[in-house]
Protein backbone atom coordinates (compact mmCIF):
# COMPACT_ATOMS: atom_id res chain seq x y z
CA UNK A 1 0.00 0.00 0.00
CA UNK A 2 2.69 2.33 0.87
CA UNK A 3 4.56 1.81 -2.10
CA UNK A 4 1.66 2.44 -4.32
CA UNK A 5 0.94 6.12 -3.44
CA UNK A 6 5.07 6.76 -3.52
CA UNK A 7 4.62 5.54 -6.92
CA UNK A 8 1.85 7.97 -7.47
CA UNK A 9 3.65 10.86 -5.92
CA UNK A 10 6.66 10.43 -8.07
CA UNK A 11 4.15 10.06 -11.54
CA UNK A 12 1.94 13.75 -10.16
CA UNK A 13 5.72 14.99 -10.03
CA UNK A 14 7.34 14.13 -13.29
CA UNK A 15 3.79 15.71 -14.78
CA UNK A 16 4.33 18.40 -13.11
CA UNK A 17 8.30 18.51 -14.08
CA UNK A 18 7.53 18.01 -17.69
CA UNK A 19 4.91 20.83 -17.46
CA UNK A 20 6.69 23.53 -15.99
CA UNK A 21 9.78 22.51 -18.53
CA UNK A 22 7.04 22.75 -21.34
CA UNK A 23 5.62 26.33 -20.21
CA UNK A 24 7.74 28.08 -18.76
CA UNK A 25 8.03 30.33 -16.19
CA UNK A 26 5.13 33.28 -15.91
CA UNK A 27 7.54 36.47 -15.81
CA UNK A 28 10.18 36.94 -17.65
CA UNK A 29 12.98 39.41 -17.42
CA UNK A 30 13.49 41.52 -20.28
CA UNK A 31 17.44 42.50 -19.36
CA UNK A 32 18.19 39.12 -20.26
CA UNK A 33 15.05 37.09 -22.14
CA UNK A 34 14.92 40.18 -24.89
CA UNK A 35 17.37 40.36 -28.07
CA UNK A 36 19.54 43.17 -28.39
CA UNK A 37 17.79 44.71 -31.66
CA UNK A 38 14.99 45.62 -28.96
CA UNK A 39 17.97 47.87 -26.97
CA UNK A 40 19.27 49.37 -29.76
CA UNK A 41 17.17 51.55 -31.74
CA UNK A 42 19.53 51.46 -34.98
CA UNK A 43 19.65 47.77 -34.96
CA UNK A 44 16.29 46.62 -35.54
CA UNK A 45 15.10 50.39 -36.82
CA UNK A 46 12.12 50.17 -39.53
CA UNK A 47 11.79 53.84 -41.50
CA UNK A 48 8.56 54.42 -39.23
CA UNK A 49 10.44 54.60 -36.12
CA UNK A 50 9.52 51.05 -34.84
CA UNK A 51 11.82 48.95 -33.27
CA UNK A 52 10.79 44.90 -33.58
CA UNK A 53 12.05 42.02 -32.63
CA UNK A 54 11.52 38.43 -33.77
CA UNK A 55 7.89 37.10 -33.53
CA UNK A 56 7.28 33.41 -31.99
CA UNK A 57 8.22 30.68 -34.89
CA UNK A 58 8.46 27.10 -34.81
CA UNK A 59 8.68 25.39 -31.70
CA UNK A 60 7.86 28.79 -29.77
CA UNK A 61 4.43 28.89 -31.65
CA UNK A 62 3.84 25.14 -31.09
CA UNK A 63 4.54 25.49 -27.27
CA UNK A 64 2.36 28.94 -27.28
CA UNK A 65 -0.51 26.07 -26.68
CA UNK A 66 1.31 26.57 -22.98
CA UNK A 67 2.37 29.44 -22.30
CA UNK A 68 0.67 31.83 -20.01
CA UNK A 69 -1.30 34.82 -22.07
CA UNK A 70 0.71 37.82 -22.27
CA UNK A 71 -0.60 41.47 -22.46
CA UNK A 72 0.62 44.50 -24.34
CA UNK A 73 2.57 46.81 -21.76
CA UNK A 74 2.67 50.27 -23.12
CA UNK A 75 4.99 52.84 -20.97
CA UNK A 76 5.63 56.66 -21.51
CA UNK A 77 4.21 58.81 -24.00
CA UNK A 78 3.34 58.41 -27.81
CA UNK A 79 4.72 60.96 -29.64
CA UNK A 80 3.42 60.88 -33.31
CA UNK A 81 4.78 62.83 -36.32
CA UNK A 82 2.15 64.84 -36.64
CA UNK A 83 2.77 66.20 -32.68
CA UNK A 84 6.33 67.13 -33.73
CA UNK A 85 5.53 68.69 -37.11
CA UNK A 86 3.08 71.00 -34.61
CA UNK A 87 5.35 72.14 -32.89
CA UNK A 88 7.96 72.59 -35.51
CA UNK A 89 5.09 74.83 -37.14
CA UNK A 90 4.66 76.55 -33.72
CA UNK A 91 8.73 77.53 -33.70
CA UNK A 92 8.92 79.28 -37.07
CA UNK A 93 6.11 81.94 -35.59
CA UNK A 94 7.41 85.20 -34.13
CA UNK A 95 6.51 84.33 -30.78
CA UNK A 96 7.89 80.37 -30.91
CA UNK A 97 6.74 78.07 -28.22
CA UNK A 98 6.18 77.92 -24.30
CA UNK A 99 7.02 75.14 -21.95
CA UNK A 100 3.17 74.95 -21.38
CA UNK A 101 2.43 74.72 -25.37
CA UNK A 102 4.35 71.81 -25.21
CA UNK A 103 3.60 70.28 -22.29
CA UNK A 104 -0.23 70.41 -24.18
CA UNK A 105 0.80 69.55 -27.17
CA UNK A 106 3.02 66.15 -25.74
CA UNK A 107 1.98 65.47 -22.64
CA UNK A 108 4.01 65.38 -19.42
CA UNK A 109 7.07 64.29 -20.28
CA UNK A 110 8.49 61.06 -18.74
CA UNK A 111 12.02 62.25 -17.79
CA UNK A 112 12.90 65.95 -16.39
CA UNK A 113 16.38 66.02 -14.94
CA UNK A 114 17.07 68.86 -12.06
CA UNK A 115 20.03 69.25 -13.48
CA UNK A 116 19.31 70.32 -17.29
CA UNK A 117 15.85 71.95 -16.73
CA UNK A 118 16.23 73.08 -20.21
CA UNK A 119 15.77 69.34 -21.43
CA UNK A 120 12.60 67.49 -21.57
CA UNK A 121 12.71 63.80 -22.77
CA UNK A 122 9.63 61.37 -24.03
CA UNK A 123 10.45 58.38 -23.98
CA UNK A 124 7.92 55.46 -25.84
CA UNK A 125 7.98 51.98 -25.66
CA UNK A 126 5.07 49.44 -26.17
CA UNK A 127 5.94 45.32 -26.87
CA UNK A 128 2.89 43.71 -27.96
CA UNK A 129 2.14 39.89 -26.47
CA UNK A 130 3.57 38.78 -30.18
CA UNK A 131 7.03 40.16 -28.19
CA UNK A 132 6.79 42.48 -31.37
CA UNK A 133 8.02 46.10 -29.70
CA UNK A 134 7.81 49.58 -30.72
CA UNK A 135 10.19 52.28 -29.20
CA UNK A 136 10.41 56.16 -29.91
CA UNK A 137 12.63 58.96 -28.07
CA UNK A 138 11.81 62.59 -28.58
CA UNK A 139 14.00 64.70 -26.50
CA UNK A 140 12.55 69.05 -26.54
CA UNK A 141 15.75 71.68 -25.73
CA UNK A 142 14.31 75.27 -23.96
CA UNK A 143 16.24 78.14 -23.92
CA UNK A 144 14.66 80.11 -20.74
CA UNK A 145 10.84 79.66 -21.57
CA UNK A 146 11.17 79.47 -25.64
CA UNK A 147 11.22 75.57 -27.68
CA UNK A 148 14.82 76.27 -29.75
CA UNK A 149 15.19 72.47 -30.92
CA UNK A 150 13.84 68.90 -31.20
CA UNK A 151 16.19 65.87 -31.52
CA UNK A 152 14.57 62.19 -31.86
CA UNK A 153 14.06 59.24 -33.44
CA UNK A 154 11.63 58.73 -36.80
CA UNK A 155 8.27 58.59 -34.94
CA UNK A 156 5.18 57.06 -36.58
CA UNK A 157 2.32 58.55 -37.82
CA UNK A 158 -0.97 58.12 -35.54
CA UNK A 159 -2.23 55.77 -38.43
CA UNK A 160 0.94 53.79 -38.52
CA UNK A 161 0.46 53.76 -34.49
CA UNK A 162 -3.25 52.20 -34.81
CA UNK A 163 -2.43 49.77 -37.06
CA UNK A 164 0.91 48.16 -34.97
CA UNK A 165 -1.97 48.32 -32.26
CA UNK A 166 -4.75 46.91 -34.17
CA UNK A 167 -2.31 44.25 -35.38
CA UNK A 168 -3.12 45.18 -39.19
CA UNK A 169 0.23 46.63 -40.00
CA UNK A 170 1.68 44.24 -42.47
CA UNK A 171 -1.59 43.69 -44.18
Amino acid sequence: MRMSSFSADRSILAAAFCLAALTGCASTNPLIDEPAAASSPAAGQSASGTVTTSKPTGMQRFLGLFTPYRIDIQQGNFVSREMVAQLKEGMQRSEGVTREQARFVLGTPLLTDMFHADRWDYVFRLKKSTGEVIASRVTLFFKGNRLVNIDGDTLPTEQEYLAFIAGTAGK
